[in-house]
């Protein structure tokens, strides 16, 4: 089956379709312990429609303006394509809280707790992602409100943003109560997810993350397509809600 790549990037700058394209082979893994798990029927996607009218069910005002913030610097809009805001990833990301990944109802969560483990071993801590989520939030605009005016996370500057999630990331910045390290990596997880997982889990609105890179989504049969031939691809991307 032949499909075309993605375009290259111009010299020094960074190509969003082409990260999307190595993210793409990490994200099913990921997934496992989240969307992966827990298929929602029609009726309970039909719950998660989202748009410029959804209400969050378990993140309250403060934490979904943070959200929505974050997930938009995290995958910003540019030429190239819609961003994590436009593809509804908030919204894909506050129905996991209520999903079997939010309450880590399959992890095992007994003590002892050892939160400086390597990340080799894993998340260890007694939070569940709903409540590290609302902890790090809570503690993030804390620390954002102490070194910057007063200002919360989603009032501050693109690049302040960004420098933030790196000191989280690289583990500079730390919190007393929640790790600050897993919460970002939790939010960026997530974030990806929702961007490029199929539309009936709440996120990648319209499929069109798929569309972007290039991939087929769940068609049942790519029999014409298989072996050696120049025949390209001609079909757009199919959502297991809408299976072909």
């Amino acid at each position: 089956m032949k499909k075309g790549n993605p375009p290259p990037s111009e010299p020094g700058v960074a190509s969003r379709r082409g990260f999307l394209f190595k993210t793409i082979a990490i994200v099913p893994a990921a997934s496992a312990l989240t969307t992966a798990a827990l298929l929602p029927s029609a009726a309970q996607t039909a719950d998660v429609a989202v748009g410029a009218d959804y209400q969050p069910r378990f993140f309250n005002a403060d934490e979904w303006t943070f959200l929505k913030a974050a997930v938009d610097r995290l995958i910003p809009a540019d030429p190239e394509g819609p961003g994590a805001l436009e593809l509804n990833v908030a919204a894909f990301i506050d129905g996991q809280m209520e999903s079997g990944f939010g309450h880590a109802s399959n992890w095992y969560m007994q003590g002892p707790f050892k939160g400086d483990a390597p990340a080799l071993f894993g998340y260890q801590a007694s939070m569940p992602p709903r409540e590290l989520y609302r902890a790090g939030i809570a503690a993030l605009n804390e620390h954002c409100r102490k070194n910057f005016s007063g200002k919360t996370f989603a009032q501050l500057a693109p690049a302040e943003q960004e420098q933030l999630f790196k000191d989280m990331d690289g583990g500079t910045l730390k919190f007393e109560q929640v790790s600050a390290q897993w919460f970002f990596t939790f939010l960026l997880q997530n974030t990806k997810e929702g961007y490029l997982s199929d539309p009936i889990h709440g996120g990648n609105k319209g499929m069109a993350s798929w569309k972007m890179i290039g991939f087929p989504g769940a068609r049942a049969d790519f029999l014409d397509f298989v072996g050696p031939s120049d025949k390209v691809y001609p079909y757009g991307p199919v959502s297991l809600g809408k299976r072909s």
